[in-house]
């Protein structure tokens, strides 16, 4: 098939360096990541959000960051950072919000069903990123590739309203390694003339599959960046890091990635675990590590755009036994505090089980549906947003408001200003800012708690 970019002149594109592409030949694998994905699609659907520092995630003692605006992370806020840390570093101007993953499971929806009408085979890592192996650019000069890339990134935004990064290389290390060079809003192309020059100098940690704890190995022998683990004898490497991934790592370090682009199943089963450099001895201190760990799972499990059913809690003893214990839930549901509670049911006192080594917390029985919308009297308080402008009342001493429960962020519609969402609550009442994708920025209206023209909504009407 003949190709229908040009070849020359290179396209400029925002975070695309063009200064360095050459025509090549041989395999392009592209890396393409939404930015910001969930307080993007926050800031989507409800616009007064726009510019603004958007935390989405837990905003309990426990909660985690599932998602930051880049106006967030200007302040060092990042995803997977505890909530009140990340709260701490944005200050009074921080918007906290729930995730709402049936509303980002449908705008990733719509983002793959455009990159399927170019990219026949996908390969989906979450709800926001994937790799492709287009079979056009086979061949095809970097400078057809930035066109290429040009032309999905306008795509996904025209569908969508939102902004994508795209990273090319020859595999798919390479791919995303400069979908990350090119946030925000670019395209990064990496040629074969420049690959060896680039990863040399990357920390080691930028290296798939390098964690903490190779990270640390690789560290104790004085190697820092991917040139210097490359540059290691491969005996060496596997020696310290084990067989198998030892040399697969080590041959990523040296540009080789021949993985191939395939489609992926869906996961059975998200989880998270931590081994703990002093064994855990105490209910209390086992309770809060539980809870630590259930928000890293359940980060994944947003992310991953899915509910669970089952919780199973994972516990090393000291002397390496393990045991497994489970909880089933009457429903799926992405609720963090009911995972959460689930999990600590099946917790062991220590006292009785022995000290503990790891803990891990796992969510099976995954499915795309969420039923917790049927038990509103399951829902947490609500907590307020914190929005500069929308003259919340305080919460009053219970943190609830009233017998109606609204929860902050939640979709409402009212009978007469039409699909909103709750700023805050307390006091007996709530502030409600009107506005969907399609309408701007919308008024804030404070109104009863119990007004009967206030009704809940369907997260998914926000897209207008």
């Amino acid at each position: 098939m003949r190709s229908r970019w040009p070849a020359t002149p290179a396209l400029r594109s925002p975070g695309c360096d063009t200064s360095r592409l050459v025509t090549g030949a041989g395999r392009w694998v592209l890396h393409l990541d939404m930015d910001a994905f969930f307080a993007s699609v926050e800031q989507l659907t409800r616009p007064t959000l726009a510019g603004r520092p958007v935390l989405v995630g837990g905003a309990g003692s426990r909660g985690v960051v599932a998602g930051a605006s880049y106006a967030a992370r200007v302040f060092g806020a990042r995803s997977a950072m505890p909530m009140h840390q990340a709260r701490r570093l944005v200050g009074g101007a921080a918007v906290v919000l729930p995730p709402r993953g049936v509303v980002y499971s449908a705008v990733s929806r719509d983002v793959f069903e455009v990159l399927r009408t170019r990219l026949p085979v996908l390969e989906q890592l979450s709800l926001d990123e994937a790799f492709g192996e287009p079979a056009e650019l086979s061949g095809a000069s970097a400078e057809q590739v930035v066109a290429f890339c040009a032309e999905l990134r306008a795509a996904v935004r025209a569908r969508t309203g939102l902004v994508a990064s795209i990273g090319a290389g020859s595999g798919k290390q390479l791919a995303k390694i400069a979908s990350g060079l090119a946030k925000p809003d670019g395209i990064r192309v990496i040629t074969a003339a420049e690959q060896d020059r680039l990863l040399a100098g990357l920390p080691v940690r930028k290296l798939w599959g390098i964690g903490p704890v190779a990270e640390a190995k690789l560290r104790g022998i004085g190697v820092t960046t991917i040139g210097a683990f490359a540059a290691l004898p491969e005996s060496e490497v596997t020696g310290l890091l084990g067989g198998a991934l030892g040399a697969a790592l080590h041959r990523l370090a040296r540009g080789s990635d021949d993985r191939p682009v395939t489609e992926r199943g869906a996961a059975k089963q998200v989880s998270a675990e931590t081994t703990f450099s002093v064994d855990v001895a105490t209910v209390g201190a086992l309770r809060a590590a539980v809870a630590e760990i259930a928000a890293a799972a359940h980060s994944r499990l947003i992310r991953d755009g899915r509910s669970a059913r089952t919780v199973v809690l994972k516990l090393k003893h000291a002397d390496m036994s393990i045991v497994t214990r489970s909880v089933t839930l009457p429903y799926a549901t992405a609720d963090p505090a009911l995972l959460t509670a689930a999990a600590q049911r099946s917790v062991i006192d220590p006292v009785e089980f022995g000290p503990v080594r790891l803990v891990g917390v796992g969510f099976g029985g995954l499915s795309s549906i969420r039923q917790e919308t049927l038990f509103p009297e399951l829902g947490a308080p609500p907590i307020a947003a914190d929005l500069p402008d929308a003259e919340l009342p305080a919460p009053d001493g219970a943190g609830t408001a009233g017998p109606s429960g609204w929860r902050t962020g939640a979709d409402v519609r009212h009978v007469e200003f039409g699909h909103g969402w709750v700023q805050g609550a307390g006091h007996g009442v709530l502030t409600v800012r009107f506005e969907t994708r399609s309408t701007g920025p919308g008024p804030a209206r404070t109104l009863a708690a119990d007004d009967p023209a206030l009704s809940p909504a369907d997260p998914l009407d926000s897209l207008g």
